[in-house]
C-alpha cells in the first residue's frame, strides 16, 4: 500500500480583478509541475465585474464570501480539502514548478513557508526590496510572497485574524514564527508593481514601513486600516 501523497489547495482572495484572475490562473496551469493540485478556490468578496465568470472559465471553483481578505482566506481554508493550503494574491504569479517546490519542502519536514518575490519592474529601488525577501526574518515577509502551510497547522493557529482589514498576512506570520521554522523557497513569485507605479515607489514604501512600525509599536487593527485609507488607498 503506497504512502499518502499530500495534495495542495490553492486559495486566491479576489475583489474586482477580472484581468488579474485570468493571468494568475494561466500562470498556475502553465507552471504546475505535479498532479497534486487538488483544487483552486477563488474566494470572491462581492465582485461586480467579470472576475467570477473569468475564474470559472479558467478552471477555478468560486466561493462567495463577505468582503475582507482575512475573512475570504479563512473561508477558503474551511472549504479546502487539500493537505496543504497555498494562499496566493491575485497579482502574484507563481514560478515554474511551484507546486513541486512546495511538496519538496513538506517532504523535508517544513510545515510553512513562502517564496522569494520579485516585481515585474526594472526599478533598482524595487529590486532592493525584492532582494530583502530572501532574508528569513518576519519583517521581510508579506502576503505578496504567497504562503504555503499545512491545513492542520493553519487551523491550529486559528487562521487569519479578521480584525485586521490590512496587515493580516504579517500578523499571521508573526504567530507562525513563534512556533515553527519558516522556510523560504529560493525561486520567486513575480508580483505586479502597479501600486508602486501609480502611487510613487518611495512614497508607497515609506507608508508600508510606517504601517510595520505602527504595528510593532502596538497600533490596533483599526488604526492601521485608517492609516492605510488615508495615505495608501486615497
Amino acid at each position: 500500500m503506497s504512502a499518502h501523497q499530500p495534495t495542495i489547495s490553492i486559495i486566491i482572495p479576489v475583489l474586482n480583478e477580472e484581468k488579474y484572475i485570468k493571468d494568475v490562473l494561466f500562470a498556475i496551469s502553465t507552471n504546475a509541475g505535479s498532479d497534486r493540485i487538488k483544487e483552486i478556490l477563488v474566494v470572491d468578496g462581492g465582485s461586480t465585474d467579470n472576475t467570477v465568470a473569468n475564474a470559472i472559465k479558467h478552471g477555478a471553483s468560486v466561493v462567495k464570501s463577505k468582503k475582507g481578505r482575512a475573512a475570504q482566506m479563512n473561508l477558503g481554508a474551511t472549504k479546502a480539502s487539500g493537505d496543504i493550503l497555498y494562499f496566493l494574491h491575485v497579482d502574484s504569479l507563481p514560478p515554474k514548478d511551484f507546486d513541486s517546490a512546495i511538496l519538496n519542502e513538506i517532504d523535508q519536514g517544513f510545515e510553512v513557508g513562502c517564496f522569494q518575490m520579485r516585481f515585474n519592474s526594472n526599478s533598482r529601488f524595487l529590486k532592493f526590496f525584492s532582494w530583502c525577501t530572501r532574508i528569513n526574518h518576519q519583517i521581510c515577509r508579506g502576503g505578496d510572497q504567497s504562503l504555503f502551510i499545512t491545513n492542520k497547522l493553519f487551523h491550529q493557529l486559528n487562521g487569519f485574524n479578521e480584525k485586521f482589514v490590512i496587515y493580516e498576512d504579517n500578523e499571521f506570520i508573526k504567530r507562525v514564527y513563534k512556533i515553527k521554522t519558516f522556510k523560504i523557497i529560493s525561486s520567486a513569485v513575480t508580483t505586479s508593481a502597479r501600486r508602486y507605479e501609480e502611487r510613487g515607489m518611495v512614497r508607497l514604501q515609506w507608508h508600508f514601513g510606517m504601517i510595520h512600525l505602527k504595528y510593532h509599536l502596538g497600533a490596533k487593527p483599526t488604526e492601521l486600516h485608517q492609516y492605510y485609507l488615508k495615505y495608501i488607498a486615497a
